[in-house]
C-alpha cells in the first residue's frame, strides 16, 4: 500500500507543464516567453525497469535585464530532481544513514543513489512536514500529491498550479536551499545553460518578439 501511495503521488507529476511566472526574480522586469525545458522529476523502478518521470517548464526572457528565468516549478534551487523526492531523502535521513535510505527508496521503487541522499539531507535547511506511516517519517508532500491524483483520477489533466500547491511551491523560496550535486553531467549542464543565457539578446524585431510570446 505504501509503495502504491508514493508511486501514485510521484507519477501524477509526469508530463505536467509549468508555465506561470509573474515577473523577473532578479529585477522585477516584464517577461516574454522564450522556450520550454524538459526536466527529470524522478526515477522509478517498475517491473524491474527504470522509468523516468519528466516535467516541462517554460523559460522566460526578461525585457529589462536580458536574463532568463524559469516558470514556478516543483524543484528546490540547484537540484535536479523533484522536491517531493528530495523531501523523502531528507525526512528518512533524519532517522537512518544515507545508504539505508537509498535501499529503502529502492524498495519503494524510487531510485536515488546514497551520495545524493546524503547531500540532500546535509544541505536541507527547511522544516519538512512529515507523518508517521508504518514506523517511518514520510513527507506530507508525497501524500498530498497522491490524494490529488486519486481525487482527479482520469477525468482531467492535473494542472501545474495544483502540483505546486501540493508540493508547497518550493521554487518560491529564491535562496538556494541545497548545493548542486558534484556530478560531471550536472556540471556540463550548468555550463551549457549559462552559455545559453549569455548568448540571449533582446529580439531584433517586433515579429520575433511576438513569436516568443
Amino acid at each position: 500500500m505504501l509503495i502504491t501511495i508514493i508511486q501514485t503521488g510521484l507519477s501524477a507529476v509526469d508530463a505536467v507543464v509549468f508555465t506561470e511566472h509573474s515577473a523577473c526574480p532578479q529585477c522585477g522586469g516584464s517577461l516574454s516567453g522564450y522556450d520550454t525545458k524538459k526536466k527529470q522529476f524522478a526515477h522509478l523502478l517498475e517491473n524491474n525497469k527504470k522509468r523516468t518521470l519528466y516535467v516541462y517548464v517554460k523559460r522566460f526572457y526578461c525585457r529589462n535585464c536580458k536574463g532568463l528565468c524559469y516558470a514556478d516549478e516543483p524543484f528546490y534551487p540547484s537540484t535536479r530532481i523533484g522536491s517531493p523526492v528530495v523531501d523523502l531523502c531528507a525526512a528518512l535521513c533524519a532517522t537512518m544513514p544515507a545508504n539505508r535510505v537509498a535501499a529503502y527508496l529502492a524498495a519503494m521503487g524510487i531510485l536515488v543513489d546514497r551520495t545524493s541522499c546524503r547531500l540532500y539531507a546535509r544541505d536541507n535547511t527547511r522544516t519538512i512536514q512529515t507523518t508517521d506511516i508504518f514506523g517511518m517519517h514520510l513527507p506530507l508532500s508525497v501524500f498530498t500529491l497522491s490524494t490529488l491524483a486519486t481525487r482527479t483520477g482520469e477525468r482531467r489533466r492535473i494542472e501545474g498550479a495544483e502540483i505546486l500547491a501540493a508540493c508547497g511551491f518550493p521554487s518560491a523560496h529564491r535562496a538556494a536551499l541545497h548545493l548542486p550535486l558534484p556530478t560531471e553531467k550536472g556540471d556540463e549542464r550548468d555550463k551549457q545553460e549559462q552559455k545559453e543565457e549569455r548568448q540571449v539578446h533582446k529580439p531584433h524585431d517586433r515579429s520575433e518578439e511576438e513569436r516568443s510570446n
